[in-house]
């Protein structure tokens, strides 16, 4: 059994690291062939609200250092301070009607590539939790905190099984088993989720408080 287990782990390794590099090499790639639509949404973003094009959000990483995350901004200048801050919905007024695009098709996700190509990020894994929600990194168990022993992703497990709708304890256990079963298999798994999801469109709203704070630390 531990012999079984080891070469589990060495598999896993493996994996790992050819993870990463066709990570990259499909990242540069993805860059190049959308680089029209990004220039196309880039001066969508920037003629229909005042502001930079891009949403830099500090968020954790591997081991919880954080990192910057880029997105294409959708939402009016300094909305994460105003509202209902960190949670949005379709009818949110600081959702800008380029933006509001933007979210359905999730083409805002996409400058994300370039977190990839630097390393902060991986197409498939945990998505990475803002510095401060749910809670800072010191509150996250021992257990909780396995969730940053991978490479945060752009999709992952979490997200096609309830994406916004599953509340933030039950989200982070996702991102656990994710990591402990991290896989060639599991992987295209979530990528063919990931695309119906997008297509139609699922679970992309939030529905309300997913962090109550009673759920701190839960495991």
């Amino acid at each position: 059994m531990t012999n079984t287990r080891q070469n589990y782990k060495t598999s896993q390794r493996i994996y790992l690291c050819f993870k990463r590099i066709i990570g990259a090499v499909l990242a540069a790639i993805g860059l190049i062939v959308l680089s029209p639509l990004m220039l196309i949404t880039a001066l969508a973003v920037r003629l229909d609200s005042d502001g930079p094009v891009l949403f830099k959000q500090q968020r954790l990483g591997v081991g919880g250092v954080p990192f910057e995350m880029y997105k294409f901004r959708s939402m009016c200048v300094g909305a994460e301070h105003t509202g209902s801050g960190v949670y949005s919905d379709n009818s949110d007024p600081r959702i800008t009607r380029v933006g509001n695009i933007l979210r359905k098709t999730s083409i805002d996700e996409l400058p994300q590539m370039l977190n990839i190509l630097k390393g902060d990020m991986a197409w498939i894994g945990p998505r990475p939790a803002l510095t401060y929600h749910p809670w800072e990194y010191s509150e996250y168990t021992e257990h909780q905190k396995q969730m940053f022993d991978l490479r945060p992703g752009i999709t992952g497990w979490a997200q096609i099984n309830g994406r916004k709708e599953v509340p933030w304890p039950e989200r982070i256990e996702l991102n656990i088993w994710y990591v402990q079963h991290v896989s060639l298999w599991l992987d295209l798994t979530i990528i063919f989720k990931t695309a119906i999801k997008v297509l139609t469109n699922a679970d992309n709203e939030n529905v309300g408080e997913t962090a109550p704070s009673e759920n701190k630390g839960e495991q």
